[in-house]
């Protein structure tokens, strides 16, 4: 059973009532409080405000969810209207297709044209995201990885250099 599947199974064995409004005027203070609050307070107001158990990931995701369910919670989601729009907005994009849906989840690139910029010992390097690879120093490249080598001299995975690694997951 993959990890995924054992916390869907989790999450449906233990309802937890949800929080049905927040306060507007105590919006900001329960923002702030947030950011102060230790990681198990954190996932025991996951379970508060959004009913399931919290996912197994950092506190700056659960901080950040958190802070959109309370907003959320007080201030109302998404209209209809809006939840339709991108419903359709999809559709157009795949056409329903399940498989093309989950190749296009994965392309995790950044958009053609971002200049990544990285310091290393003292020196500014830039990346131009290209099309088909990158651009670096004029020269294109198929990898990160491979600039990355190029300017420490050793092997490092491109998106940590670069600092995507935790982008890049989440996509």
């Amino acid at each position: 059973m993959t990890k995924r599947a054992k916390h869907e199974k989790q999450q449906a064995a233990t309802p937890v009532p949800v929080v049905t409004s927040i306060p507007p005027a105590s919006v900001l203070p329960r923002l702030a409080a947030l950011q102060t609050a230790d990681i198990a307070e954190l996932k025991q107001q996951w379970r508060e405000h959004c009913g399931t158990e919290p996912p197994p990931y950092n506190r700056k995701f659960l901080e950040s969810r958190l802070a959109y369910r309370i907003q959320e919670l007080a201030y109302g989601g998404l209209k209809p209207e809006t939840v339709a729009r991108l419903e359709a907005l999809g559709e157009q994009l795949d056409g329903g297709n399940v498989v093309l849906r989950r190749i296009r989840a994965g392309e995790d690139r950044p958009i053609a044209g971002t200049r990544l910029v990285r310091e290393y010992q003292g020196v500014q390097h830039t990346v131009t995201v290209l099309q088909d690879g990158f651009e670096y120093e004029g020269r294109p490249y198929r990898s990160l990885s491979a600039i990355a080598r190029a300017i420490t001299g050793t092997r490092w995975n491109g998106w940590s250099f670069f600092g995507l690694k935790n982008q890049r997951g989440q996509a």
